[in-house]
C-alpha cells in the first residue's frame, strides 16, 4: 500500500496524470471516447473531455464524498467530477448548504467552485455503459482509489454515494463482514467512518426516494464525525 502522507497539490498532481492517460479498460475506453465524438443535441457545440475524471477538492480534506463513475454527459463532458449534470446540481447544493463549498453550483470545470475540507471522487473513473461497470473495471480503478486514500491521509469521514460506492469503500478498507447498505447508516471502517446516502440520481430525486433534507443530514453526520 502506498505510504500514507499528507496530500499535497504535486502529489496528487502525479496521481491525476496517472488516471487521465488511462486506457486499461478498452470497452470504457471506446463508450466514453464514442460519447465525446457523438455528443448529445444539446451540447453539440460544446467540445467533451472525453477521458478518466480525477478526484477535486481540498487536499487536506477530512470529508471524502466518493460516487459512483462520471455521468455520460456530465463530467465526461465537462472534465469534472459531478459537474453538468443533475446528480452534481443536488451534490454541490446539499455541500455549500453543509459550509464545504464555496458556491452551489458547478457547470464546468474553470466555473470557480472550491471546496473546504471536503474532496469529491468517483469508484471508476469513465462513464461506463448504461451506467454499469464491470466487476473487472471496478478492480482496475481501484488501485486509483487505492491511491487517493493514501494521499488523503487527513480524511476521517467517507460520504458513499450508493450501494456501488459504498462497496469500493468497504474494500478499499477491508470492512468484513460486510453491513448491508442503508441510508443515512454508519459503518466504522478504521481510521475513517463511512456514512451511507442515496446516490443523487433523477431516479432517486424525481421519485422523492432521496430528498433535500435527508441529503443535508447525511453531510450534517459527515461533518460532526469529521470534526
Amino acid at each position: 500500500m502506498a505510504r500514507k502522507r499528507r496530500a499535497t497539490r504535486d502529489t496528487l498532481r502525479l496521481l491525476n496524470d496517472d488516471i487521465t492517460a488511462c486506457r486499461a479498460c478498452p470497452r470504457l475506453v471506446r463508450w466514453r471516447e464514442a460519447v465525446a465524438r457523438e455528443r448529445r443535441a444539446a451540447y453539440s457545440d460544446e467540445s467533451y473531455w472525453g477521458k478518466p475524471i480525477v478526484g477535486f477538492g481540498d487536499p487536506a480534506a477530512r470529508i471524502v464524498v466518493l460516487g459512483l463513475a462520471p455521468g455520460a454527459h456530465g463530467a465526461n463532458r465537462t472534465g469534472r467530477v459531478f459537474t453538468g449534470d443533475r446528480s452534481g446540481d443536488w451534490l454541490f447544493r446539499a455541500m455549500h448548504r453543509a459550509g464545504l463549498a464555496n458556491q452551489a453550483t458547478s457547470q464546468w470545470r474553470d466555473d470557480g467552485l472550491e471546496l473546504r475540507d471536503a474532496w469529491v471522487t468517483v469508484a471508476v473513473r469513465c462513464a461506463p455503459p448504461g451506467n454499469k461497470p464491470l466487476p473487472q473495471e471496478k478492480k482496475r480503478c481501484g488501485s486509483y482509489l487505492a491511491r487517493e486514500f493514501a494521499l488523503l491521509a487527513q480524511a476521517r469521514a467517507v460520504v458513499c454515494l450508493g450501494n456501488f460506492a459504498y462497496a469500493a469503500a468497504c474494500e478499499h478498507f477491508a470492512v468484513s463482514p460486510r453491513p448491508k447498505f442503508a441510508h443515512g447508516a454508519v459503518v466504522d471502517a478504521g481510521r475513517v467512518a463511512l456514512v451511507c446516502s442515496y446516490h443523487p440520481s433523477q431516479q432517486n430525486t424525481f421519485t422523492g426516494r432521496l430528498t433535500e433534507a435527508m441529503l443535508d443530514e447525511v453531510f450534517a453526520t459527515a461533518v460532526r464525525l469529521a470534526r
